[in-house]
């Protein structure tokens, strides 16, 4: 009896070709991209140990525990005179940069800048004829679209990972409590170490700097979007820093009444509570009380503290603006003029 095969082997040839075609597709990029992503090395101040070996005061004069900390993560060159983006809290506290690049040479870098703001910084290494990546304009990506992350994850260089992109505009806690906003969401792997890659489409070009990882929530990782890098990076080189405002006023969010909004024809539902007004600053805000609740920024409805801080922009320093605030439950017009944030 004869035996006759019925698989049809269609369906897997045609499978095969769709992976050999993502594949080509990954390995293209990784082969155009890899020359300019780069290993960085951080030196920061040690973590004093006292003699029985627990942590003291970090920079202490203690007899024991001053070598100093390493830490790594990943950077890209954007430009052929050797400038690097990178993540601020890469290189934050740092005593010392170095940057291998992907021919094994090791450089000392120099920092031009950074944004804790953004989490964005900026290195300058003193090498020449390099390859450099380009920006993407992220306001055209769309979920789904494929994402690669190349960084060098736990010290190991050049590690590929590739996923999607998840979803767009979420926003992300910086280090010193401002928001980024404008963040891209991918399931591409992060690891510690991959902070500062870049994220790039299959143009080979950056969609994000990858800067965070949620390692509670399955791998939900988190890049700067391109636009928002590279506007950031932009100002790091030509001044050394981004611009932003401030009132000396801190303030925490409030939940308004509905007597309030209506009476007062409110456009938001929360507003900033004033519990302190910090005295002797540079910012004009002797009009402003504790207590006060600020419902609108220079003719903008505020209801967070976020909506507050994207409006204290480099436009509005040193102008004086006009604050509207509630107070004894009616709508009050100040001025204030902002400064400087250093």
């Amino acid at each position: 009896m004869e035996n006759h095969s019925f698989i049809d082997y269609a369906p897997r040839q045609k499978d095969a070709e769709l992976l050999d075609s993502y594949s080509r597709t990954i390995t293209g990029v990784v082969g155009q991209v890899a020359e300019a992503v780069v290993h960085i090395q951080v030196q920061k101040p040690a973590e004093e140990r006292k003699p029985d070996g627990r942590p003291g005061q970090r920079g202490g004069n203690g007899p024991a525990g001053k070598e100093p900390q390493l830490a790594y993560g990943s950077g890209f060159i954007i430009s052929t005179d050797g400038f690097v983006v990178t993540n601020n809290h890469v290189i934050e506290h740092a005593r010392e940069i170095r940057v291998s690049l992907a021919d094994g040479r090791t450089v000392t870098a120099e920092l031009k800048g950074t944004d804790p703001s953004t989490d964005i910084a900026v290195l300058k290494i003193d090498v020449t004829g390099l390859k450099a990546l380009s920006f993407a304009d992220s306001e055209a990506l769309q979920p789904g679209q494929i994402a690669i992350a190349i960084g060098n994850p736990l010290g190991l260089q050049h590690t590929v990972t590739a996923g999607v992109v998840s979803a767009l505009g979420r926003t992300l806690r910086a280090s010193n409590g401002r928001l980024i906003d404008d963040i891209i969401q991918t399931d591409a792997s992060l690891n510690p170490g991959n902070s500062g890659g870049p994220l790039v489409n299959s143009l080979g070009q950056v969609i994000g700097v990858n800067t965070a990882t949620i390692l509670s929530a399955q791998g939900l990782c988190f890049a700067v979007s391109a636009n928002l890098a590279a506007f950031v990076a932009g100002k790091l080189i030509m001044e050394g820093r981004v611009k932003r405002a401030y009132l000396g006023i801190a303030g925490q969010l409030v939940n308004l009444t509905g007597r309030m909004i209506a009476a007062n024809r409110l456009e938001k539902q929360t507003g900033i509570y004033v519990y302190e007004v910090v005295p002797d600053q540079p910012a004009y805000n002797n009009e402003i009380r504790t207590g006060d609740i600020i419902v609108s920024f220079n003719g903008h409805a505020v209801g967070t503290v976020d909506e507050l801080h994207k409006r204290l922009n480099a436009e509005v320093i040193g102008q004086a603006v006009e604050l509207e605030v509630l107070r004894d439950g009616r709508k009050t017009a100040l001025k204030v003029i902002p400064v400087e944030m250093r």
